[in-house]
């Protein structure tokens, strides 16, 4: 047996640290952002229409709204829903604080629904346990990028008229039941963050096939000032003339980070394409590992995977999860943990929030190690995380 770097063996499996995620920018996507500022516009210019247009196309949805950051998106989205101070918006603890702090923005009540222990994702039942006269919207995250149980939550969501807000901060590129992320639910919300699939540094998008929410999305963006007379409360014809109408949000996303992500947008496919690969080969190779359980797929998502997470089971090893983690960084593997529970944290305690809320999404935070998947691993990189985990589960295995 191979003796573990971290107690005192000389040969880490891999020389160099690998990160648990990565962006990928060619010489295209330096050219998109270097037009765009060698222009005259950088901001407030034709690229964020554009990128708008291209999303629509992507995903089949009638109207998209770009921001600054997923987080931007996900308020504005509880806005349009007019979600107020006395609603309840159902979620998953299993997220990063993002997806319960845009309820928190709006004055409103985060409820936590668990996990499904299988697929990690939002368990649709106990949706339906927690709604109660003052629920008003769900919000269902694609964790890690698999689609959530979209037409039970919706069948859900109508039953009781409910909004339901597809948080897919993890997931474009995914397909449900042959449909793109985007288009299906009343509204859906990506993020560009680097480690995702697609990044504009920072970014964020928001998809709908509703006019009236679009219309509300627009003016929230934008501080709530309407320039369209339509939305005016007393047009005057004038080209400089402008209302503010609402109060809303300098939210923007400037015209290089659109240029930026547009372009990555070009190669989606390609990006989709590898991180399967990559999962197949995790899926193979871990599947023969008795101590590790591989994250259930429903039939329905074609996922296009932003996170690979190995699930210990830790009474089959002499270690804990730190101990595990801690001896694959020094394998020179760069691992994460997604996601502490969010009524863990300090403030929600502080809120009232107690541990206990959600038993399957607690046990599931205390079992796993989030693994690097990005487009740019190579095989040797990944044949190098498969030896790490190996190396170190065979070393802490019980006898």
């Amino acid at each position: 047996m191979k003796k573990l770097t971290i107690n005192g063996g000389r040969s880490p499996v891999r020389k160099n640290k690998i990160g648990y995620g990565k962006q990928f920018i060619d010489d295209e996507d330096i050219k998109a952002v270097v037009d765009v500022l060698q222009g005259d516009l950088i901001t407030c210019g034709p690229k964020v229409s554009e990128l708008e247009h291209k999303l629509c196309n992507l995903t089949g949805a009638k109207y998209a709204v770009v921001l600054a950051n997923g987080t931007a998106a996900l308020h504005v989205a509880c806005l349009a829903g007019k979600i107020k101070p006395e609603d309840e918006v159902i979620t998953t603890p299993m997220t990063f604080a993002a997806s319960a702090n845009c309820v928190l923005y709006c004055g409103s009540k985060p409820i936590f629904a668990d996990i499904n222990p299988e697929t990690y994702n939002i368990d649709p039942d106990d949706i339906e346990r927690k709604i109660n006269k003052n629920t008003k919207a769900v919000i269902a995250v694609d964790f890690t990028g698999q689609a959530v149980e979209l037409a039970r939550i919706m069948d859900i969501c109508r039953k009781h008229n409910l909004l339901l807000i597809e948080d897919a901060a993890h997931s474009i590129g995914t397909k449900y039941n042959g449909k793109p992320i985007g288009s299906i639910a009343d509204m859906t919300t990506f993020s560009f963050h680097p480690v995702k699939t697609v990044t504009g540094g920072e970014g964020g998008a928001i998809l709908t096939n509703s006019k009236e929410y679009y219309d509300k999305l627009m003016l929230y963006r934008t501080h709530g000032i309407a320039k369209n007379s339509s939305q005016m409360i007393y047009p005057t014809g004038e080209l400089w003339y402008y209302e503010q109408v609402d109060l809303g949000y300098n939210y923007r996303l400037t015209d290089f980070q659109a240029a930026l992500i547009s372009s990555q947008l070009n190669k989606l496919d390609k990006f989709s394409y590898r991180r399967k690969e990559i999962v197949q080969n995790y899926d193979e190779a871990f599947s023969k590992v008795p101590e590790i359980i591989i994250q259930k797929e429903i039939p329905e998502s074609d996922t296009t995977r932003h996170l690979y997470i190995i699930r210990l089971r830790l009474d089959m090893l002499n270690a804990t999860r730190k101990q595990i983690f801690d001896a694959l960084y020094a394998e020179n593997i760069g691992c994460n943990v997604h996601y502490i529970p969010v009524y863990w944290h300090p403030y929600y305690q502080k809120l009232g929030y107690k541990k206990g809320l959600c038993s399957n999404a607690e046990k599931l935070y205390e079992e796993i190690i989030s693994i690097p998947l990005y487009y740019s691993m190579t095989d040797e990189d990944v044949d190098g995380v498969i030896e790490a985990v190996n190396k170190v589960t065979d070393y802490y295995r019980k006898e």
